[in-house]
């Protein structure tokens, strides 16, 4: 049996026709953490899409409505993000469909996605890889005409300590003349051997796992969101990453690398802000480097901005 279309009723909407119990208008209105995917680029160099959780909003000016559309902000989002790799230009459309879905009640529009970037990583010697998550993150804003968009990553890297590895030689040091400073003459096989027990590493600096987030503006004209570029600057500036697979010869090399790399969160937020000031597809930045004490029960935290006006403040 053929059934005829229904015809579709007319439904109240009070959004519309409904007036508030007090009238104003209002920042932001809109839907946080909408579950969605976003196809971005992989490290095979693909896109592909992986979950993710989007923040979209308008202004209310019109004082006398009720209130906003949301599922219009809702089919935007989940329609342009599955539609088409994630892109600076693909930001610029969404706040314009927010706006032209809003006319007349919305000046501005606001735009935010995050998730978890997959990225395979080789270990440091060893013939072994293993997947890392980046968490990014995409903002775009509307406002009197104007267009910003920004992206952010967090990468994770070990510090060690300069002040304790100062301190743990320091005991080194006075072990060594405990153990040979009488001693008419000392041969090297004997201070080699020495050095291989555990008096003779008989105090170690300590280290912590620690984050860099980092948000940046986009200069006009840049055309995609480069993420993995910007974390493999980021961790090659700080040059102790976390890693994934290891052996004991990657497990040795992280040694090496940490004792090479001493950094208080001040060395970390300086060496960032000094690749980034050599960057100029970015306008603005903001950087935190919070490294999480095995020390204190407290977390040591430095940050930078550019400077620029109404700019990035911390």
């Amino acid at each position: 049996m053929i059934q005829k279309n229904t015809p579709r009723r007319e439904l109240p909407d009070i959004a519309i026709h409904a007036f508030p119990h007090v009238s104003g208008s209002l920042d932001q209105v809109g839907m946080h953490d909408i579950e969605t995917l976003v196809s971005v680029p992989l490290h095979s160099g693909q896109s592909g899409l992986i979950p993710a959780r989007a923040h979209a909003y308008v202004s209310l000016e019109k004082k006398e409505t009720k209130g906003i559309h949301m599922s219009r902000l809702f089919r935007a989002v989940q329609e342009k993000l599955e539609g088409a790799p994630l892109s600076p230009l693909l930001v610029h459309s969404l706040l314009d469909d927010f706006l032209t879905s809003h006319s007349g009640i919305s000046d501005a529009a606001y735009f935010t996605v995050e998730f978890d970037l997959p990225v395979r990583r080789r270990a440091l010697l060893s013939d072994n890889e293993g997947l890392r998550f980046y968490p990014c993150q995409v903002k775009g804003l509307l406002k009197n005409g104007k267009q910003v968009v920004q992206m952010g990553v967090s990468i994770l890297y070990s510090s060690t300590c300069p002040c304790s590895a100062a301190l743990a030689r320091h005991i080194v040091q006075e072990k060594f003349l405990e153990r040979f400073g009488t001693a008419p003459t000392v041969s090297v096989k004997e201070v080699a051997a020495w050095l291989g027990t555990e008096e003779g590493m008989c105090a170690t600096p300590h280290s912590q796992r620690s984050r860099a987030d980092v948000y940046l503006t986009l200069a006009p004209g840049i055309k995609e969101f480069d993420f993995l570029s910007l974390v493999d600057l980021l961790e090659g500036t700080l040059k102790t990453p976390v890693q994934s697979a290891v052996k004991r010869e990657d497990e040795q090399e992280f040694t090496r690398l940490n004792g090479t790399n001493l950094m208080f969160c001040e060395d970390a937020a300086r060496r960032i802000k000094g690749a980034l000031d050599k960057e100029s597809r970015f306008v603005d930045y903001y950087v935190r480097a919070a490294h999480f004490e095995s020390l204190h029960p407290h977390d040591a935290v430095a940050t930078a901005t550019k400077g620029v006006l109404d700019g990035f403040t911390v």
